[in-house]
Formats: structure tokens, C-alpha cells, sequence
């Protein structure tokens, strides 16, 4: 049995993302959305283990929540400082974050952009953006910088993994790859970022997604960037993370991209 813990979760694609991953080995799967009161979810996720619990996903606003509840952290976990996935196996939890190298995937896998040797943007600097840094620095980027509304934040997380900082309206134009880390895109706002900035990049990514261009890819658009990537494809892409710590198959992530974003158009 598996499931997705949140609140809100009504809206969680995971049931359908783990569904069609089974369905590429043929296996019958039992995976629920779980919503959980806010001050719940550790009693939640304990008896969710304790009746049958195999594997779980944990999404907003209980990563960290799950990550002190683990029993035993990979590396990426405690990098992030928050778990996303947890695994009942041999008595123990082993808690898990995948968010990174789901965008890691995402970027390098379907959309055929190196991150090797590139310039990299991050923009923002809470707990979406402390997930994927130690990842993009697996892939041996030329450089990565953290901007911020907040300075202090972006100054004391780049500090923490030794890497650069700077103000927003402070950003000079020569990324390769900006990858929007805010929650911008969900409350419907731009971002203050020099339309030269964002003009000049290979890639601009926005880890919100939606069923048109998000908010940051409107922004991006109109300074006249044309590759354009929302988070569709790193839920995907961090899910079948999940899934193959979970199953020991690795679930082909395209075709399954490919299929939410026909079921979110037709939603």
C-alpha cells in the first residue's frame, strides 16, 4: 500500500503519475491521497506503517515534518533538510527527497540541456530551493547563484553549500539555465528580474506548473526567451524517483509527461 500525505491533496497528481509508472511493468498497485490535519501527521504516517504502509510521498506542508520522523536519511535528504518520500523496509523508515535529482532529470533527460559547465540561476531561497542544490552541484555546473527577495536568506543558504549570492534587481545577465524556485507563479506574480536577464538564457524553468505558461514563463516569454520548462515535468521526474526506491524499476518518465499534461488540458 502506498500513498501521498498533504493539506491540501485533493489536487495531487501522484495516484495518477504511480498508476501509470505500474502500469509500464503491468503491476497492481494500491496508491491514496491522505489529507492530514496540520498538527497530525506524524500519528498519521506511523499508523499508515503500522497497517501495511509500504512506501509514501509527502508534499506541502509536511516535508519536514517527515524528515525528523525518518529513522535513517539518505544524503540527499539531509542536504535538502526535508524528505519527500519514505520507505518502510527491514523495520526501519528510510526517509528520502527526490525533488533534486527529479529536476535534475527533467532538465537533463527531457529537455536535452546540459547543466554541465552552465551558469545556473536560482531564484529563491526556502525549502523548494534548499532541495535541489546539492543536486545541480552533482551535475559540475560552471557556477550557481542564489538571488532572493529576502538577501540574508539567500546569503545564508548559499554559504551553507559554498555557492554565490545576490540581490534580485542586483543579477548580472549571463545564465545559462534560471530555474524559479518562488512561489510566484502560484500567487500570480512576476518576479523582479531585469527582462535582460531572462532574454539572455538557454533555458528558463519554473518549478510551478499550470495547464497554460505560468506567470514566470509569461514574464520570461515576453523578454523573449523561447525555451521555456514548468514543473510538470520534475513532478514526474521526481516521482518515478520515488518509485524506483520503492519497486526497483526504473518507469520510463516521457511518455508519462506526456500523459498528464493531456489529462491536465482536458481537465
Amino acid at each position: 500500500m502506498f500513498a501521498v500525505f498533504g493539506n491540501p491533496i485533493a489536487h495531487s497528481r501522484s495516484p495518477q503519475i504511480h498508476q501509470a509508472f505500474a502500469a509500464q511493468e503491468r503491476r497492481k498497485l494500491i496508491y491514496e491521497r491522505r489529507l492530514v490535519l496540520i498538527d497530525d501527521f506524524a500519528r498519521a504516517a506511523r499508523e499508515f506503517f503500522a497497517t501495511g504502509g509500504v512506501g509514501a510521498n509527502v508534499t506541502v506542508p509536511f516535508k519536514y515534518e517527515a524528515f525528523r520522523l525518518a529513522d535513517v536519511l539518505t544524503e540527499r535528504a539531509k542536504a535538502a533538510k526535508a524528505v519527500n518520500t519514505l520507505f518502510w523496509r527491514d523495520g526501519y523508515l528510510l526517509g528520502d527527497n527526490t525533488d533534486g535529482i527529479g529536476l535534475v532529470h527533467a532538465i537533463e533527460e527531457l529537455l536535452s540541456f546540459s547543466l554541465h559547465n552552465s551558469h545556473i540561476l536560482l531564484l529563491g531561497a526556502g525549502g523548494a530551493a534548499c532541495g535541489v542544490i546539492q543536486p545541480l552541484l552533482q551535475q559540475q555546473p560552471a557556477s550557481l547563484t542564489i538571488a532572493n527577495r529576502t538577501v540574508e536568506k539567500a546569503r545564508v543558504l548559499a554559504q551553507e553549500h559554498a555557492v554565490n549570492w545576490c540581490e534580485l534587481t542586483q543579477i548580472e545577465p549571463h545564465y545559462d539555465v534560471i530555474i524559479n524556485a518562488t512561489s510566484s507563479s502560484l500567487h500570480g506574480q512576476e518576479v523582479p528580474v531585469a527582462p535582460i536577464v531572462l532574454a539572455r538564457a538557454q533555458l528558463i524553468y519554473d518549478m510551478m506548473y499550470a495547464r497554460e505558461l505560468t506567470p514566470f514563463l509569461l514574464q520570461a516569454q515576453a523578454a523573449g526567451c523561447t525555451k521555456l520548462a514548468d514543473g510538470l515535468s520534475m513532478l514526474v521526474a521526481q516521482a518515478a524517483a520515488s518509485y524506483e526506491l520503492w519497486h526497483g524499476f526504473r518507469p520510463d518518465i516521457r511518455s508519462v509527461t506526456r500523459q498528464m499534461r493531456e489529462e491536465m488540458k482536458q481537465s
